[in-house]
């Protein structure tokens, strides 16, 4: 039997929130849990001391790791609930009496103070709010309730007796009404704000709040505005919507992730509005273009198995020029009608985003596996007439604004994958600006400067992104520095700058090699240089914030002032503007979508 390889797989796991699914080497699904971070969860699991049995079980019969990422920690727990459901899986702990629902209710025994309650049980009484997907949710709820709007926790008894203020009222969840602190009119106001709250009808509580924000402000009250801040980030919070969960539909939601010649089509299979579970597949394919792909595929999905569950929709991220052809045929073959749709709006939207983001981080974790980067390496010294199988590499990139801070990047790759405790980012100094050779130089050279006393550290294989300029500059260093020069290639963009028609110039030779769009070799190259890329335009990015000091707004184009007052206003403070999702800012008075993803992404481009 296969032992399975955590150290592997922890690598390639993404520090994001969502759910895993762990699976025995009979694909038994054995357990289903969630994380805010995925992580540092699983990496608990593979301890050498974890102190539960029951873990050391669960970790002994451990085959294989699915992951799902969602957009938040909310997101995680409905969908992992929805899947222990379906799914049942032996190492969950299963509620005893899966078919009734925590609800919140509102108890008036007092009429003057009202609270709020949890409740469990079929006679729940009318002004009762949920269900909620387990007791964590509501107790995560209640409280919000009473940081927020500072409702009355205690029991009705303890209520009556009281003659001075509790330790609620001292840490602020409550506003004391037990020994009149507040008006009766003024905690009855709360009461009707926290049951619009629970409603999902919050538009005129937080803009009752907003006001209240801005009259605090103006009259230097800075503490009650920083308190009214607070109580509109934890409405958007709370209040944000959920993609995971959706009131119906069966539906199939397909996504594509294109990078370094290979490709991920992930599936997500929602059945009664819920997700109940999804897998990617890495096909061989000669197109290029997602539209082909998924023609290609999602005709042998359904026409190449004559037992598949069929929906009643097929989502797609783009409209299939053969989705008449198609619909006519999966009709043929299983007597049953679908459609094709696009996601353009509400819950199809919020599945496809998920989608979209599991595909390009499965797509990840396959490049970095170790057999498909083992036969990566292994065509490299073949396309590049390697004597030996290179064990390392490094690639170098420049990135800059007009000039300006720029930063140089240095990634490391090898056969385990990209070594980012060998990741460097440089600083470059005392140039001209904008003089992309002078900072190849010069990153170079704080790089190999110390290593050229120790040449069993050395990459085999150095890789300079850019042409011929850039490849100068590096052999000039590396004949300073006496250092092996056939260790020097650069890859450059070719025509159109598209992806496959990269060219490869050898330093020490003058070799040019024009690898095939299909080449092995050349997506690993791909993978590396695109890497690389990444890495730099982050560290400048980060570098460009602070040297200036702006906002990430104020660098997005169709975001003047007024957008970016109405965004801050919206959301109470740059830090719920930076957890909210895309759909939450598109409900921004003058954001459209489209402008809402371009925010969604440069402030989360980091």
């Amino acid at each position: 039997m296969t032992v399975f390889d955590a150290k592997a797989f922890l690598k390639t796991a993404p520090n994001l929130p969502g759910v895993y699914r762990m699976y025995d080497a009979d694909e038994k699904l054995l357990y289903v849990g969630k994380a805010k971070n995925l992580k540092k969860r699983l990496s608990s699991y593979f301890r050498r001391q974890t102190g539960s049995l029951k873990t050391d079980a669960l970790v002994a019969k451990i085959d294989h790791i699915e992951l799902a990422v969602t957009q938040s920690e909310i997101e995680a727990l409905l969908l992992e609930q929805d899947l222990i459901k379906a799914h049942k899986p032996p190492f969950n702990i299963l509620l005893r009496d899966d078919k009734s629902y925590p609800y919140i209710v509102l108890d008036q025994s007092i009429a003057e103070a009202p609270r709020f309650k949890f409740f469990r049980g079929r006679r729940r009484p009318k002004q009762s709010f949920g269900p909620f997907p387990n007791s964590y949710a509501v107790r995560d709820t209640l409280n919000l309730l009473y940081k927020i709007f500072r409702v009355r926790q205690c029991q009705d008894s303890m209520f009556r007796h009281r003659s001075r203020p509790c330790l609620q009222h001292q840490i602020g969840r409550c506003s004391a009404p037990c020994v009149n602190l507040i008006s009766a009119q003024d905690y009855q106001r709360d009461v009707h704000f926290a049951q619009l709250f629970l409603q999902g009808k919050n538009e005129q509580v937080t803009a009752e709040i907003q006001a209240d924000m801005l009259a605090a402000s103006e009259a230097l009250d800075f503490e009650a505005a920083a308190r009214y801040r607070d109580q509109i980030q934890a409405i958007r919070l709370v209040q944000a919507e959920q993609a995971v969960t959706k009131s119906s539909g069966h539906a199939d939601v397909f996504a594509v992730a294109q990078q370094s010649g290979s490709v991920c089509v992930f599936v997500m299979f929602v059945r009664n509005g819920s997700i109940l579970g999804s897998k990617g597949y890495f096909p061989d394919t000669v197109h290029h273009a997602p539209e082909d792909i998924l023609e290609e595929f999602v005709s042998q999905f359904y026409l190449g198995s004559a037992d598949r569950d069929l929906p009643e929709d097929i989502i797609t991220p783009t409209t299939l020029s053969t989705t008449k052809l198609l619909a006519e045929a999966i009709e043929s073959r299983y007597e049953r009608k679908v459609s094709f749709s696009r996601a353009t709006r509400t819950d199809k939207l919020g599945w496809m985003k998920m989608a979209e983001t599991n595909a390009q981080n499965q797509l990840v974790s396959h490049l970095n596996h170790k057999k498909t980067l083992f036969e990566r390496f292994m065509a490299v010294q073949e396309a590049l007439s390697l004597k030996a199988l290179p064990k390392s590499m490094e690639c170098f990139d420049i990135s800059h604004t007009q000039g300006n801070s720029t930063v140089a990047s240095c990634v490391h790759f090898d056969a385990q994958g990209p070594n980012k405790r060998l990741y460097r980012r440089y600083d470059i100094q005392n140039i001209k600006g904008g003089d992309d050779y002078a900072a190849m130089r010069q990153v170079l050279e704080r790089r190999y400067a110390k290593l050229k006393s120790q040449p069993e550290l050395l990459p085999d294989i150095v890789l300079i992104d850019g042409g011929k300029g850039q490849l100068s500059s590096a052999m000039a260093v590396f004949e300073r520095f006496d250092l092996p020069q056939q260790a020097l290639w650069s890859i450059a963009k070719g025509e159109g700058r598209k992806a496959g028609l990269e060219i490869l110039h050898h330093g020490l030779t003058g070799q040019v090699i024009d690898l095939p769009a299909d080449s092995v070799a050349l997506h690993l190259l791909q993978h590396i240089r695109d890497e690389a890329h990444r890495f730099a335009i982050t560290g400048h990015r980060a570098k460009r914030a602070k040297a200036s000091k702006e906002s990430i707004l104020e660098h997005i184009q169709g975001v003047g002032s007024k957008r970016r007052q109405a965004l801050l206003k919206h959301f109470g403070g740059w830090q719920a503007l930076s957890t909210a999702s895309a759909q939450d800012i598109a409900k921004v008075p003058g954001i459209s979508q489209k402008l809402a993803e371009t925010i969604y992404f440069a402030v989360h481009s980091d």
